[in-house]
């Protein structure tokens, strides 16, 4: 079921809020688990015994965690790990690593006759996987212990909300909240539907907006020049970060409703400073996920220069093929961990060299300079992210380099698209722009629109925005692929 649907706007998120606050306490985690299992279910039913599978292992695997001790514990832990990788790695990369295979031994002039797997990806396979493996190695960390209520542990790891796209929760962040007995509370009713406004506001009416014209671009490359995959990139950019943020938002915002608190998985980040800043602010929960997980236990930066540049690296490539099965990915993941590792190598010859042109005495110029270039060296590798193959990528990374641009180019661009389509695009894209920096300020106070005038009239702008310009053809979140 998709947030930006009918059913879920005008049946489902109202019909569970409202039996949610009229059910005692002791039954309202049962009702959310059923409507988490019928909104999983909406999309392919059966896949929800994969949930099941990984569920039931990591509850036991819990428990026994728990009680254990030495080697015991450990190999459990490994258990866990195999087990739910074992799942993505079977339903995710089994045909990329196939194909991989067949491309070396076939290469090689020898047979190889293996074929693919004929199976659709489960929804948000990677996001539920990443939640339930935080539980058992935190388990194992001690640092929560073993939920003894099963349902209460599937909930965890099926909350509607966040099911398919996140945030990615921590066990003692979200669990003692389905414990905890929640009041309806007029200011969470209100904080929650104003981020659900704003989600949908920049899910149907910006990022579906962009769509068109980027697939047309992606569609058909070899029709394309500089200036049209230009535009492209730049309106891809905005386009992922209003779709996925606006997921990010209308969760947050459908979980406060009931007196939920998701983390927050955005904060700006195209005003980041550098690339590393841009992943404190993008995605921030599954960042977090790979930094206590993943970089940390390989070393992070308290190791020799060489391993802290391997564990960047490492670190995305690994989040470059989370993010889907194909080397775009990879090569998205090792420009970032490229960008990463420059940065740091490079870092004393920058500082030099802007005290020596007296950029250190204007810092917001010398900010914004280095805001200017990170969304540069982003939106480069969002190329890759967005092509369907290395060749496309590389095709359209070479218009950009090559193609002589003119003003004749331009006007043509705006001659090909229907007009309506550039003009109301361009125009609600700058409004985000300005709209997107107050939400987030207002977020952060928990109060997220002003009272008086100024909040109704930013009420009825997001509301008049969504029906008059919203795309409803109930068009999937991009992350849900992943």
């Amino acid at each position: 079921m998709l947030f930006n649907s009918f059913e879920f706007i005008c049946i489902f998120f109202p019909l569970v809020t409202g039996l949610y606050f009229a059910l005692p306490h002791r039954w309202r985690w049962l009702l959310l688990l059923v409507a988490s299992c019928w909104f999983y279910m909406a999309f392919v039913p059966v896949y929800i015994l994969i949930l099941a599978f990984t569920i039931g292992v990591d509850y036991v695997a819990g428990i026994w965690i728990e009680r254990s001790e030495g080697r015991k514990r450990k190999l459990l832990l490994t258990a866990s790990i195999i087990a739910n990788v074992g799942v993505l790695a079977f339903f995710k990369y089994f045909n990329f690593l196939n194909e991989s295979i067949a491309a070396v031994v076939r290469g090689l002039g020898f047979h190889y006759g293996v074929p693919d797997l004929g199976i659709i990806l489960p929804i948000g396979l990677s996001f539920h996987t990443f939640q339930s493996l935080s539980y058992t190695i935190e388990v194992y960390r001690r640092h929560y212990p073993a939920e003894r209520n099963p349902g209460i542990f599937a909930l965890y790891v099926m909350f509607y909300p966040q099911l398919v796209a996140g945030p990615i929760e921590r066990p003692q962040a979200l669990l003692p909240q389905f414990h905890a007995r929640k009041k309806f509370n007029a200011d969470d009713l209100q904080y929650g539907l104003t981020r659900m406004a704003f989600g949908f506001f920049k899910k149907v009416v910006v990022a579906d907006r962009l769509a068109p014209y980027v697939d047309a671009v992606y569609a058909d490359i070899p029709g394309s020049n500089g200036i049209t995959v230009l535009v492209a990139t730049i309106f891809f950019a905005v386009q992922i970060y209003c779709d996925f943020s606006g997921y990010s938002d209308i969760a947050i915002g459908a979980a406060r409703v009931m007196g939920f608190r998701l983390m927050e998985n955005f904060t700006r980040p195209y005003l980041s400073s550098s690339v590393s800043e841009f992943w404190g602010r993008w995605h921030i929960s599954l960042s977090s996920w790979f930094r206590d997980y993943l970089y940390i236990p390989l070393g992070g930066n308290r190791v020799v220069k060489w391993r802290w540049y391997y564990n960047l690296m490492v670190v995305f490539l690994v989040s470059g093929l989370w993010h889907g099965a194909d080397w775009t990915y990879v090569i998205w993941g090792g420009l970032h961990g490229t960008y990463s590792i420059l940065a740091i190598m490079f870092a004393p010859l920058l500082v030099r060299f802007t005290k020596g042109i007296g950029l250190d005495a204007l810092p917001k110029a010398k900010r914004w300079l280095n805001i200017f270039i990170t969304v540069q060296l982003v939106s480069f590798a969002w190329i890759f992210f967005r092509a369907h193959t290395i060749s496309d990528a590389f095709t359209m990374v070479h218009r950009l380099a090559s193609t002589p641009w003119s003003l004749g180019d331009l006007r043509q661009l705006y001659a090909d698209l229907p007009r309506s389509m550039l003009d109301v695009t361009v125009v609600l894209t700058l409004l985000f722009m300005v709209i997107d920096p107050v939400h987030d300020a207002w977020a952060k106070r928990e109060k997220p629109v002003p009272e008086g005038l100024a909040g109704t009239a930013l009420y009825a702008a997001l509301l008049v925005g969504i029906l008059l310009f919203g795309y409803f053809g109930s068009t999937s979140f991009i992350y849900f692929q992943f």
